[in-house]
């Protein structure tokens, strides 16, 4: 009896040592098979990831950018970039962007049309910045203003936007165009007498004088000409026409800013009424000119280089 009680206990310890291995056993393919399940779905992820995903991550990060000025959207194009929004003007714009949605004029942007377009870079510039920026941060807009206010800056500018845009060749080529330019200016007006200009800007019903510090008045100083109004920090001051007439400019050069037909009627009829005019010197030579809007804008632009072949015209008449 006791051998078969042995004989017994032993085979209820295989049986329980059976029934042991055969749960370990199957936790095992259970665990393995779980791990093949998150594995394959894992895998499945990434593909979707590396097909869609990247895609969708590229998508995401794809700048959408809206230009506020004619100058800036002319900049991107020769960059080769899309817009999302581009500035409403009378002006032509790059083809590339016909079907781009307006968002309004360049010194009041529709900002709720920009906030619909989701941008993730509004361009404007700092001409327009102290009018602007508030604006644009009352609406959590992330505006950046581009410094366009001489040649230099705006070369500056436009290798900034194609290092960020992956564009920076491209810029270089731009930039290197009008260095070439400005040094064949430079070539130019060697030994020639320095003009002294007075620069006039004209809106409808009035008008500023342009310093050194503003766009034309950086092209004029380019071209070799003298600024006669020196020694202020700021583009544009109000006028003074007898303190003009004693700086006996050689030079007198009228920009309008918006409605260029309004304002040269407008300049027309000041130099024909105000008596004033008649003792500048430029004025009796008839050295006065009207600088075409298309090519001379408040802030620089793409034209800059056929501006300066028009202003070598002007300021050496003699030539």
């Amino acid at each position: 009896m006791k051998q078969y009680a042995a004989l017994a206990e032993r085979k209820s310890f295989c049986f329980y040592m059976l029934i042991g291995i055969m749960i370990l056993l199957l936790a095992g393919c259970s665990g393995g098979t779980e791990a093949r399940q998150n594995q394959s779905a894992g895998s499945a992820l990434t593909t979707a990831s590396e097909a869609n995903g990247k895609s969708s991550d590229d998508k995401a990060q794809a700048p959408r950018i809206v230009a506020t000025t004619v100058a800036i959207a002319e900049i991107t194009d020769a960059l080769g970039l899309d817009l999302a929004g581009k500035p409403t003007s009378t002006k032509a714009l790059p083809d590339r962007y016909k079907d781009v949605p307006d968002v309004g004029n360049p010194m009041s942007p529709d900002m709720e049309k920009v906030m619909s377009l989701k941008p993730t870079n509004v361009l404007s510039v700092t001409t327009l910045q102290y009018d602007l920026e508030p604006k644009f941060k009352d609406l959590n807009i992330n505006a950046e203003f581009l410094n366009f206010e001489s040649l230099a800056n705006m070369q500056k500018e436009i290798q900034k936007l194609g290092d960020r845009f992956d564009k920076a060749k491209k810029a270089k080529e731009m930039n290197g165009a009008l260095d070439a330019k400005v040094a064949e200016i430079q070539q130019k007006i060697q030994g020639k007498k320095s003009p002294k200009v007075l620069i006039l800007l004209g809106v409808p019903g009035s008008y500023l004088v342009a310093t050194e510090h503003s766009y034309i008045g950086d092209l004029v100083k380019i071209a070799g000409g003298t600024n006669v109004v020196q020694g202020e920090k700021v583009e544009f001051i109000a006028h003074n026409t007898e303190a003009l007439q004693q700086s006996n400019p050689d030079i007198i050069l009228r920009a309008a800013h918006g409605m260029p037909d309004e304002v040269v009627k407008m300049f027309d009829e000041e130099f024909k009424t105000n008596d004033i005019w008649k003792h500048f010197n430029a004025v009796k030579k008839g050295h006065v000119y009207d600088l075409p809007e298309p090519l001379f804008g408040t802030t620089g632009n793409l034209a800059a280089s056929s501006a300066l072949d028009e202003l070598m015209k002007m300021l050496y008449p003699s030539n």
